[in-house]
């Protein structure tokens, strides 16, 4: 029998970023660059009728809230996207083991996502 595993930050922000780049496959998004490293932001540029638009992804652990983002690093992003001409978005991503929301998320175990779509900056 396997071992069982907690994924690791970068497998669980990995994850974070596959549930929002579905999204945004199905809203009609054009990646034009992506990032899958954790802390370099953003990590998907993409265009979408002609407007350029930076998501930072990050995959917010129980019982932290999905919603509730860093304002420095969201101000910051905002005020690079600006000369771009870009508009700014966060995507928190809670990832949380199915089982016990206390444990971590486990490798081939089942998980919830909560993860409401993109909140505009």
């Amino acid at each position: 029998m396997e071992e069982r595993r907690p994924l690791t930050a970068q497998e669980l922000h990995n994850l974070a970023m596959n549930i929002v780049g579905r999204q945004l496959e199905q809203d009609g998004y054009e990646f034009m660059a992506v990032n899958s490293k954790p802390k370099k932001h953003p990590q998907f540029v993409c265009l979408k009728d002609k407007i350029l638009h930076f998501i930072i992804v990050q995959h917010v652990p129980f019982p932290e809230n999905p919603k509730q983002f860093d304002e420095e690093l969201l101000t910051k992003m905002s005020n690079h996207a600006v000369k771009f001409e870009a508009k700014t978005y966060y995507a928190g991503v809670g990832l949380y083991n199915a089982a016990n929301q206390e444990e971590p998320v486990y490798l081939n175990e089942e998980y919830i996502a909560a993860y409401e779509g993109l909140i505009q900056v």
